[in-house]
């Protein structure tokens, strides 16, 4: 009679062995992964050699309208089987990361737990952010010197007590998809354009038709007493003759969220 112990060992054995097709999607994979690293490598040096060609401004090397560019031209071209979410995750580690290496990414912020998820998924885990407790003091830190960007929530009360000032609202987040809080990131940059675009406005309640009427309907994202804070159409200059007439103050512009 066969030995049933030796005859089991030798089926889990051949359970254990990877066939030759699994063998060989297992080494493709590993040529892609080496090549990907390459590619990688590569990335990193020439923007290095970016960081080193140009003349260095005060602001931050962060370039939210170049962003989404890369972002949304990547998820147009994008196919298979591949979730866009993983995609856009691992660009926006790899444009934090490469971010970083051009100016350092430090950025104050006073947000809610929710808020402080969608800046680390904004700028990669290994970005350095100082968590406060009042807007004001996330502020002065940028005016100090110490931030090289702050974060703050829409549902604040930054954007009635705060400008006009040195500083711009540049990215809306989370760039990608919803998410429980929304965060703006203000910068002492002036926003890039990025081709599809929104301006963020401070306007008096009473002067919300006006703008509609003016040809820039507003999508309000929250109000205060007698203050709202809206989204317009595009990106409007800062002395915008139609917003002076109502009174309204341009906070900043950026690039229009994408929907997963």
């Amino acid at each position: 009679m066969p030995d049933t112990a030796k005859l089991a060992a030798a089926e889990a054995g051949d359970a254990a062995t990877p066939g030759a097709d699994l063998v060989a999607l297992r080494t493709e994979i590993d040529r892609l992964d080496d090549a990907l690293h390459d590619l990688l490598m590569r990335r990193a040096e020439v923007v290095a050699r970016l960081a080193a060609s140009r003349t260095k401004g005060n602001g931050p090397a962060l370039r939210p309208g170049r962003e989404a560019l890369i972002l949304r031209r990547l998820l147009a071209r994008h196919a298979g089987p591949l979730p866009r979410a993983a995609l856009v995750r691992l660009w926006r580690e790899l444009l934090a990361a490469t971010t970083a290496m051009q100016s350092p990414l430090t950025v104050a912020a006073c947000l809610p737990e929710a808020g402080m998820e969608v800046l680390r998924s904004h700028l990669g885990l290994a970005a350095p952010v100082k968590r406060l407790g009042r807007e004001a003091a996330a502020l002065a830190e940028s005016e100090a010197g110490r931030a090289a960007l702050v974060a703050l929530p829409a549902s604040g009360r930054w954007w009635r007590t705060h400008y006009p000032s040195r500083l711009f609202a540049t990215a809306r987040l989370p760039f990608f998809g919803t998410a429980d809080c929304t965060v703006f990131l203000l910068s002492p940059a002036p926003p890039d354009a990025s081709g599809d675009d929104r301006t963020l406005v401070r306007v008096p309640v009473r002067g919300e038709a006006g703008l509609a009427a003016a040809g820039l309907p507003p999508a309000v994202l929250t109000r205060e007493d007698d203050l709202a804070l809206v989204e317009l159409p595009g990106m409007i200059a800062l002395g915008d003759p139609r917003l002076a007439s109502l009174g309204a103050t341009v906070l900043g512009a950026y690039a229009t969220p994408v929907a997963a």
